[in-house]
């Protein structure tokens, strides 16, 4: 058991993911496996492996333990010291014990979720493990948790697409907040200080996936079927979308120019993408759409797309071959992509795809609407 405890830990020292003595130690004392009894013990310890553990009767997740790496990542972007009062929001039990880890004696954790079985499941898996001092509260945590009040960080373990009033009257004045934060159908664990003028300022992100978060907090994406296997998910209920000139625009020829400049942190422009215009969307696709070349492949999980009336603008990657591995970057713990990613090539009609490769040669252009296809950039 304690060689299966030290595997994470190794693993995520390589990887850049563990920076600080105090979260290695955290990870190596604390055991993962009675917080996942019914997972095998190679999967309840596997670095990137999350586990589900409650969904509803669709089987959609609705509360799951994250993968340790992702929880280390959050642990080091928090920056917690002995000593201090931390709220954890998304209870599981496994991280409000690495939280008591670090904290210490003199510190206390405070962890809390909407659903009763979660609640009394990570009680019963905190007590089991000689972790009964952590405060595991029932609530919706819109509010946060009063009663323990300053808290000098706040960890969000589910995903949000907005910071609560409550959780920022309940930080200290030199608090840090590190929330996944639900960004037009992408999610960054982002940590954000105080600015000193009443607002936050990030100051670290990494890519992440979280369920998503419950109660009076909730927001539900819509998600809009252009066609059988195509569909554009929105964040914003005042975008609109037409659907007819979108599946036209996606049956026509379209055009597909590559910029011909590698990059290798693909999230670091999707973020940017995703959050410089509003009518910036998440496209989708299906593998069978993919196959059938309707669409890149970059649209399987979900590609940002502009969308302009009856047009539409993504982007998508190809293999960059004269791209070198490249070392895990010290600052997300995460590995950087080999594979190149998007600029953009805007139309006024039909359907355009671009990407970011090593110069090759090559840009194609076929319009179904000649008169009002203008490339640009």
């Amino acid at each position: 058991m304690t060689k299966l405890r030290a595997t994470p830990v190794s693993e995520l020292h390589d990887l850049g993911a563990i920076r600080s003595e105090s979260v290695a130690a955290a990870v190596a004392t604390v055991p993962r496996h009675p917080f996942a009894p019914d997972a095998p013990l190679e999967d309840a310890y596997a670095a990137d492996n999350p586990l589900v553990i409650k969904r509803d009767v669709n089987g959609k997740a609705l509360s799951s333990m994250s993968a340790t790496h992702i929880q280390v990542v959050m642990l080091e972007q928090a920056d917690i010291e002995a000593g201090m009062r931390v709220l954890e929001i998304g209870s599981g039990g496994y991280n409000a014990a690495l939280l008591a880890e670090i904290v210490g004696e003199q510190g206390r954790v405070t962890t809390v979720d909407i659903d009763p079985e979660i609640v009394e499941r990570a009680g019963a898996c905190l007590r089991s493990t000689g972790y009964d001092h952590i405060d595991v509260v029932l609530a919706d945590a819109e509010e946060g948790v009063p009663a323990n009040v300053p808290y000098d960080r706040i960890i969000v373990t589910a995903g949000a697409w907005d910071i609560p009033p409550a959780w920022l009257e309940q930080l200290s004045p030199d608090g840090r907040i590190v929330v996944p934060l639900r960004l037009k159908g992408v999610t960054r664990t982002i940590a954000f200080d105080r600015d000193g003028e009443g607002g936050l300022i990030s100051r670290s992100y990494g890519l992440c996936g979280f369920v998503p978060f419950q109660g009076a907090g909730s927001h539900t994406e819509r998600l809009v079927a252009i066609d059988d296997g195509v569909s554009v998910r929105l964040d914003d209920d005042t975008q609109q979308v037409d659907v007819a000139a979108l599946r036209q625009a996606l049956h026509s020829p379209g055009i597909e120019r590559w910029s011909g400049a590698a990059f290798d942190l693909p999230d670091e422009l999707e973020l940017f993408l995703l959050t410089s215009d509003p009518h910036m969307a998440t496209l989708l696709a299906d593998q069978e759409r993919i196959d059938q070349r309707l669409l890149a492949g970059s649209t399987g999980r979900g590609a940002p797309v502009l969308i302009g009336g009856g047009s539409f603008a993504y982007r998508t990657n190809r293999e960059n071959e004269e791209a070198d591995t490249r070392p895990v970057s010290s600052r997300t713990g995460l590995r950087p992509s080999r594979s190149p990613t998007a600029t953009w090539s805007r139309c006024g009609a039909g359907r355009a795809s671009t990407a970011v490769a090593a110069p090759r040669p090559s840009a194609t252009s076929r319009s179904p609407q000649p008169s009002r296809h203008r490339p640009a950039g």
